[in-house]
C-alpha cells in the first residue's frame, strides 16, 4: 500500500512532539506536526502498534507516541498505519510480490531464545511463512528447513531442523487453502532443489539425488563428508566448479589447514541467470566486478586507468564455503565471486552450530552478503533500513552478525593468507 494524503488530527504525548498536532503517513514513516514541532519516525524505528480504548500507541527506540483524540478516525488510522508497516517490515524479510494465500488466525512460535504467541495475518509465499503481527515479532519461516509437519483441526505446525517450531490456528475454512499451499511450496522447493543437483552431476542415480536434496534444500550448505558419504561424483562436481573460480586458492588453503571432511560448501541456483537472462547478469554487474573495476551498461568492466577489461561469464551457481578454523574458535566464508572478500566470524567453539545458523541467516536475507558485515553504524543509516528491520526479527541473522570478527580483502594470496590466521589468531 502506498502512502496516502490524508492527514489525521489527534493530541500527541511524545518524546518529541506534544499537544495538537497533524499525522501523515509517509512511504518511509509517520510524521509528526506540532504547532511548534515536527518530528518523523521511521519504521526502522518502530517496535509495536497497538490500539486500545481509542488511543494508538507507537512504541519506539526512542519511546512512546501516545495519539488520543482522534474520533472516528482512530481505527482508520491505526489500520492505515498497520498496512503501510507490514509492507515495510514484509520488505526486510525479502518477499516480493503478491503471496499465494493470507489467512487470519492465532500464531505461536518456540525459539531457542523464547516463545510468543498472538493474533495476527499469515502469508504464504514461495519459499516461506510470513506472519505479520505489528511488532518484532514478525517472523519468515523459511520452507526449505521444514523437517516436520503436524495438522490439526484448524491449525497447522511446522518444524525446523534449527529445533523451531511454529503453529498457526483457529483459521477456519481457511485451514486446508494454507495448509495445501505451504505442502505445495515445500514440494517444489524440493523439487527445484533436486534439479539442481541433477544439473550439477548429471550421473547420480536416483537414490542418491533424493538424499542429497533432502541433506541440502534450497539455500543450505553441508558439510564435505556429508555430501561425499551420499555421493562423491557430486562432491567432486562442486569441486571443479569452485577450482574454476577465484575461491580455489582459498579452498585449498582452508584444506591445508582443516579437515577437508569439517568444510561445508552450499551452492544455489543464481536467480539473475536462471530467471533474469541477460537482464539479469546485467543487473547483478555491479556485484559481480573483479577488485578495481566498475561496471559500464554496456556489459564491459573498465579499469580505473580507463582500458576496458573482459566480464567473465557468470556461473550459474552461487558457491560458498564454511570452513573452521584449526582450533574451531573462527570460521571463515568464502563467497566464489570475482569480488567478495573473506569474512570471518567467532563461533564460540560449536562450529556446526555456526554453520547452521548462517545457513538460516543467508537464506533469511536473500544472500545480500553485506549484511551479515555491516557495522552497527552502517547497519543504521537510512538505506540500509530494510536489512536494519531484518536484523531486528531474525534471531539467526542477530547471533552471526554479533560474531563477525572482520573480513579480508584478497590481494595477493600470501596477504590474505597472513591477515586470515592473523584474524583467527584474534589478532
Amino acid at each position: 500500500m502506498e502512502s496516502s494524503n490524508i492527514e489525521y488530527t489527534a493530541k500527541v504525548v511524545s518524546p518529541l512532539v506534544n499537544g495538537d498536532a497533524q499525522l501523515k503517513i509517509t512511504d518511509k514513516g509517520l510524521m509528526l506536526t506540532g504547532q511548534f514541532d515536527t518530528a518523523e519516525v521511521p519504521f526502522a524505528e518502530m517496535n509495536k502498534l497497538s490500539l486500545y480504548d481509542y488511543i494508538v500507541t507507537l512504541s519506539a527506540e526512542g519511546g512512546d507516541y501516545v495519539f488520543s483524540k482522534l474520533g472516528n478516525w482512530c481505527q482508520p488510522f491505526y489500520d492505515a498505519l498497520v498496512e503501510v508497516y507490514n509492507e515495510a517490515v514484509r520488505r526486510s524479510l525479502f518477499e516480493k510480490g503478491a503471496p499465494i494465500v493470507t489467512v487470519q488466525g492465532m500464531y505461536s512460535f518456540n525459539e531457542p531464545d523464547g516463545s510468543a504467541a498472538g493474533a495476527a495475518l499469515a502469508h504464504v509465499y514461495d519459499d516461506c511463512v510470513v506472519t505479520m503481527p505489528p511488532d518484532l515479532l514478525a517472523r519468515r519461516v523459511p520452507l526449505c528447513f521444514t523437517i516436520g509437519m503436524d495438522k490439526g483441526d484448524f491449525e497447522l505446525t511446522l518444524r525446523l531442523d534449527t529445533g523451531e517450531s511454529y503453529s498457526w490456528a483457529k483459521l477456519g475454512y481457511d485451514t486446508a487453502p494454507f495448509t495445501e499451499a505451504v505442502e505445495k511450496q515445500i514440494r517444489a522447493l524440493r523439487e527445484k532443489t533436486l534439479a539442481a543437483i541433477k544439473e550439477i552431476d548429471p550421473t547420480l542415480d536416483t537414490g542418491q539425488a533424493s538424499r542429497l536434496a533432502k541433506l541440502v534444500p534450497h539455500g543450505a550448505a553441508a558439510t564435505f563428508s556429508q555430501m561425499s558419504g551420499i555421493a562423491p561424483s557430486f562432491t567432486s562436481a562442486l569441486e571443479k566448479k569452485i577450482a574454476a573460480t577465484r575461491a580455489s586458492e582459498s579452498y585449498e588453503f582452508f584444506k591445508e589447514v582443516s579437515d577437508p571432511v569439517n568444510i561445508y560448501i552450499g551452492f544455489r541456483k543464481n536467480e539473475a541467470v536462471q530467471e533474469g537472462g541477460a537482464e539479469g547478469i546485467a543487473a547483478e554487474l555491479p556485484a559481480m566486478m573483479p577488485e578495481g573495476l566498475t561496471a559500464i551498461t554496456d556489459g564491459e568492466a573498465q579499469s580505473p586507468d580507463g582500458t576496458d577489461a573482459e566480464v567473465q561469464e557468470q556461473d550459474p551457481y552461487l558457491i560458498w564455503l564454511i570452513a573452521p578454523s584449526p582450533d574451531g574458535q573462527y570460521a571463515a566464508v568464502e563467497f566464489a565471486e570475482a569480488n567478495t572478500a573473506t569474512f570471518v566470524y567467532k563461533t564460540g567453539g560449536d562450529f556446526n552450530s555456526f554453520a547452521a545458523k548462517l545457513n538460516k541467516a543467508l537464506e533469511a536475507i536473500d544472500f545480500k552478503r553485506e549484511v551479515i558485515r555491516l557495522t552497527d553504524e552502517e547497519l543504521r543509516k537510512p538505506e540500509n533500513s530494510d536489512y536494519y528491520m531484518a536484523a531486528k526479527r531474525t534471531a539467526a541473522l542477530k547471533f552471526i552478525r554479533s560474531n563477525f570478527a572482520g573480513r579480508v580483502i584478497h590481494s595477493s594470496h600470501d596477504s590474505w593468507k597472513n591477515k586470515l590466521t592473523g584474524l583467527w589468531s584474534g589478532s
